[in-house]
């Protein structure tokens, strides 16, 4: 059996698309499940679309989401990774390398290949010259769409240019394409490892172009050749390629080789069940980064678009070797899959959760640094110029998280609900101190009772533990109602209005652990003064 050998085959036409995830994804947890390998080339043959820039950010999207691939395009700076592999510049592209013995992995890279092979399915008559003008071809499409015609093109030049025209044209540098000739009265069927036995009729299959007046081939030839050339075994695409497959098999019998197997993947939809677009929502991978989604929330995310580990499974987050564990094409849905973005929110609260404290701190320092109120804070730091102060500083953030992971969904969240954490000063409301109306004398006994708890706290002892615990003893002892039961809001509600100067916040004994001794007795004593 051979080893299997998958590709993600992506046009720089931008950032990376969440299909595309979803399909580079599915390529890698089968390469690791079966030990095969994952190899990345680049179709960058639609010049019209083509993005500055796109290749090198599609690789680094790819490294950064931990796709690690074991052959193909790679930026540069990795080149000491690979030991006794053939590793060449890329031609087009500085600071590229392509890695393996079955290049180029780029497809701008080998034009002169393609030629060869379309003029060879010319010459074994499997091909023809076409030579109609886009006028032609738009008049003819009109036509159709009046008649109801499938939008297929009629073989003008197949039936009508003999080969001595085709010579004379050639010979006057005209411009032409390369169509694909296909058989009539056939049908052409295959086992998709997705959808079972697929059949075409081939009379509603179109003359493909192979090869355009520019000279670059369409994907269809290029596709077929490259993953020939580089030994793919498994074609793992979008379901929008489904039509497309009797095409390259067709290209795959003509040039008597051995056809890859086909999975084709079910379309992404928005909520409403069309087809996931950028009308409705953020599309690119890039975007979800920028808004704070962990990249193993993505990638778990990514993976359930269309598939799940069955058997009455109920686990929901796995990490990346966990999913190449239990991937495999029997569970790949046919349907749609729908992008749930409420869904993805849960998963990356529950991968907050997961991480460690010091990692959540260091991912999150970028969203950190882009808000005004902690630059603000930071400056009032460096102000004070205190010894170890990066260091008090970076302690402080940690224990704000700390206390907010549990309630975060997405990174670029951090502080906003807690901004009180990072207030010089708050504008208290009397009313808001105030338990159920209770009297102002009550109101400030109260907060008098909370100061003097965390007077008698050594520094040492300050945290959220002992905070509570002597918290709470004193609405045991102060605010026991008749019938037994302990009116707690008569101490705690006071006092964390102060703290935060808020409706809504984390509990006092949070909060006050957070600010520390100091900051949290003089947030009461400035509460206590108010009239």
């Amino acid at each position: 059996m051979n080893k299997v050998r998958v590709r993600f085959a992506p046009s720089p036409t931008g950032f990376l698309h969440v299909g595309g995830l979803r399909t580079a994804l599915y390529d890698y947890l089968y390469a690791r499940k079966t030990g095969g390998d994952f190899v990345l080339k680049i179709e960058d043959t639609d010049r019209k679309r083509f993005v500055e820039g796109a290749v090198e950010n599609l690789i680094k999207s790819l490294d950064f989401l931990g796709l690690e691939r074991d052959e193909g395009v790679f930026m540069k700076d990795v080149a000491s990774e690979f030991e006794n592999e053939k590793i060449v510049d890329s031609k087009n592209y500085p600071g590229i390398i392509e890695v393996g013995e079955y290049g180029p992995y780029i497809q701008s890279e080998k034009l002169e290949v393609y030629k060869k092979y379309a003029e060879q399915l010319v010459k074994d008559g499997h091909a023809y010259y076409c030579f109609c003008e886009p006028e032609r071809l738009e008049e003819m499409r009109k036509e159709q769409q009046a008649r109801k015609s499938p939008p297929l093109y009629d073989q003008y030049c197949l039936r009508n240019v003999t080969p001595e025209e085709v010579n004379k044209k050639l010979k006057e540098n005209c411009l032409y394409t390369i169509r694909l000739k296909i058989p009539k009265d056939e049908t052409i069927e295959f086992e998709d490892m997705v959808r079972g036995k697929v059949k075409f009729d081939t009379n509603l299959v179109d003359d493909q172009v192979l090869l355009k007046s520019d000279g670059f081939p369409t994907y269809h030839l290029a596709n077929v050749v490259d993953d020939h050339d580089m030994k793919i075994t498994y074609i793992i695409r979008g379901e929008e390629w489904l039509s497309s497959a009797p095409k390259h098999l067709l290209l795959y019998r003509y040039f008597g080789w051995e056809a890859p197997r086909f999975a084709h993947l079910p379309l992404l939809l928005n909520t409403d069940r069309s087809k996931l677009s950028k009308r409705q929502g953020d599309v690119a991978v890039e975007d979800y980064i920028k808004k704070g989604y962990l990249k193993e929330a993505i990638i778990n995310f990514v993976a359930f678009l269309g598939w799940n580990p069955g058997g009455g499974e109920t686990q929901e987050i796995f990490t990346l070797e966990e999913l190449a564990d239990r991937f495999d094409f029997a569970h790949v849905h046919k349907g749609g899959a729908v992008f749930d973005l409420k869904k993805l929110d849960w998963i990356n609260s529950q991968w907050i959760k997961r991480i460690s404290l010091e990692e959540l701190y260091s991912r999150s320092l970028e969203f950190w640094k882009e808000k005004e109120f902690y630059k603000e804070w930071i400056a009032r730091y460096e102000t004070r110029n205190m010894k170890h102060e990066a260091q008090e500083a970076e302690n402080y953030i940690k224990k704000v998280l700390e206390v907010e992971r549990e309630r975060l969904q997405k990174l670029s969240e951090v502080g906003e609900s807690n901004r009180f954490f990072f207030a010089e000063k708050l504008n208290y409301d009397k009313k808001l101190l105030s338990w159920k109306d209770m009297p102002d004398e009550e109101l400030r006994q109260s907060l008098a009772r909370s100061a003097e708890i965390m007077e008698n706290i050594p520094k040492g002892d300050w945290t959220r533990e002992n905070l509570e615990k002597e918290l709470m003893a004193a609405c045991e002892k102060y605010y026991k109602t008749q019938d037994g039961k302990i009116n707690r809001g008569s101490l705690l509600w006071p006092l964390r209005a102060a703290l935060t100067g808020e409706q809504k916040s984390p509990s006092p004994f949070e909060v006050a652990w957070v600010l520390g001794k100091e900051e949290s007795l003089k947030r009461i004593n400035k509460a206590t003064e108010l009239k």
